[in-house]
């Protein structure tokens, strides 16, 4: 049994409208695109919390995001959905029992590392936690065709990230402390290679060896309890900066 199975429904609604007021604090938001998504426990077919469209990040509250099913079906709520919000999240949601929870982003720094054709090298220690363990999907246009879902399902494949290629960033976890650290990391990963680019030829890079980055990456493995331990501290920020996220 994982955290997200213990967790209530009023819980993960506040993790979750605590992920995007973060999210807004860091500058990863796009107006009102990109999504952030959580499952909600119980059996039977997937139902899942996601953002309203219409509220920017820094205006979402616990009480504003509303339930979908699997087809597109809005269960609770008050407001529509974005189309292709649903269908990335939905399809990921459907194929990975593990990924109780879905960011999505569209930072300039994971946009320019999605436009690199070699994807992200290994070129800080920060890096290695996604060595060979990032998908990469290749773009297919704005996402309403639900067709695209199982495709993105088998570039997902079981992943903790995916590069969606022409677009953004892509990251699941267990929970959502799990899936917004993972994301951080991703993003911070990208920022350091378009520093990099900046002071220079992609080929004189120094990019750390395979064996060495395979070595890292199982050494991140090992820590990767610690992420709700990290969560807990971005919430006392948060507390102290707007409490009303969780209205």
């Amino acid at each position: 049994m994982n955290n997200n199975d213990l967790q209530t429904e009023t819980e993960l609604r506040r993790d979750l409208a605590a992920a995007y007021r973060l999210a807004a604090m860091l500058g990863w938001e796009d107006t009102l695109y990109t999504h952030f998504s959580v499952r909600l426990p119980g059996p039977g077919t997937p139902r899942f919390l996601i953002n309203p469209f219409g509220l920017m990040f820094d205006e979402i509250c616990a009480s504003d995001l509303v339930v979908v099913d699997a087809e597109g079906k809005i269960l609770e709520g008050n407001a529509d959905y974005n189309l292709a919000g649903f269908t990335i999240h939905s399809a990921v949601h459907m194929a990975r029992d593990d990924a109780h929870c879905v960011m999505h982003t569209h930072t300039t720094a994971g946009m320019a590392m999605a436009a690199c054709d070699d994807g992200l090298l290994m070129l800080n220690q920060i890096s290695t936690e996604f060595y060979d363990r990032l998908g990469y999907h290749d773009y297919e246009g704005v996402a309403w065709n639900l067709e695209e879902r199982k495709r993105i399902q088998q570039s997902l494949d079981d992943n903790i990230g995916l590069v969606l290629r022409s677009h953004g960033l892509l990251t699941v976890g267990e929970s959502v402390a799990d899936a917004f650290q993972i994301m951080y990391y991703l993003n911070r990963a990208c920022e350091i290679q378009l520093a990099a680019a900046q002071m220079g030829s992609l080929s004189k890079m120094n990019t750390i060896s395979d064996e060495l980055s395979q070595y890292v990456s199982s050494q991140f493995k090992k820590v990767e309890h610690e992420r709700q331990i990290v969560w807990q501290a971005w919430l006392r920020k948060l507390e102290r900066l707007d409490p009303s996220y969780k209205n």
